[in-house]
């Protein structure tokens, strides 16, 4: 008697890690696109802050040599309170989270429970070091731009145009890189950054030039 193909149980295929090893992939992705974004606004915030003390001190002094060393000034004041602030905070997070390990530890001996080891979790622990290097390398990165746009142009107006061109280039591009990794709409990022250094620039511009037309 033929059986009847509805009735034939068909196997369910076994489950397969595959799920897990996506989902410890995406977990990946997740950390690694913070970690490029941090460094997308340490660099984005190295960009303005030099451009704009570079484009301040322009105001009432025309000569290259002096804005370059204030630009080279606020890039290593920049980078050095980048790196110190980053230090101190990932290194406080680092004591919150040891302490949680050891809490937890304690509370499973005093329960019986065994831990295989806390090799894995170890690696997970923030880096102090690694994020105060990435912080003021990525500032640094950032101040250079205004600093090369403005180092061979000997005539002010040019100098300054450069200055202006070079980071609205800059911020276009951190703009939209911030938005692809944060997964945020680009046209709307994108402007909202490159108008927010704008301002920074002008306002920083107009209110040294204020001052120093009258001579204070």
């Amino acid at each position: 008697m033929a059986s009847n193909p509805s009735q034939i149980l068909h196997p369910t295929p076994p489950q397969t890690p595959a799920l897990d090893v996506e989902t410890d992939k995406e977990f990946d992705y997740s950390k690694r696109s913070q970690w490029l974004r941090a460094a997308v606004l340490g660099a984005n915030d190295g960009l303005v802050s030099t451009a704009s003390l570079m484009m301040g001190v322009g105001a009432v002094k025309q000569a290259i040599k002096t804005m370059i060393l204030v630009g080279f000034a606020g890039l290593v004041a920049g980078a050095c309170s980048m790196a110190i602030g980053e230090f101190v905070s990932v290194y406080s997070q680092l004591d919150i989270e040891v302490a949680q390990m050891k809490r937890e530890k304690k509370n499973a001996a005093e329960i019986g429970v065994v831990e295989e080891g806390d090799d894995g979790e170890s690696d997970g622990l923030p880096n102090p070091v690694q994020a105060a290097a990435a912080s003021a390398l990525a500032f640094s990165i950032g101040a250079m731009v205004p600093l090369l746009a403005a180092s061979f142009i000997g005539e002010y107006k040019l100098r300054i145009w450069s200055i202006v061109a070079a980071v609205s280039g800059a911020l276009v591009a951190f703009g939209w890189l911030g938005a692809a990794l944060g997964r945020t709409p680009v046209v709307r990022s994108t402007v909202r950054v490159v108008v927010g250094g704008w301002l920074a620039m002008a306002i920083t511009f107009g209110l040294t030039k204020l001052i120093g037309s009258r001579g204070l």
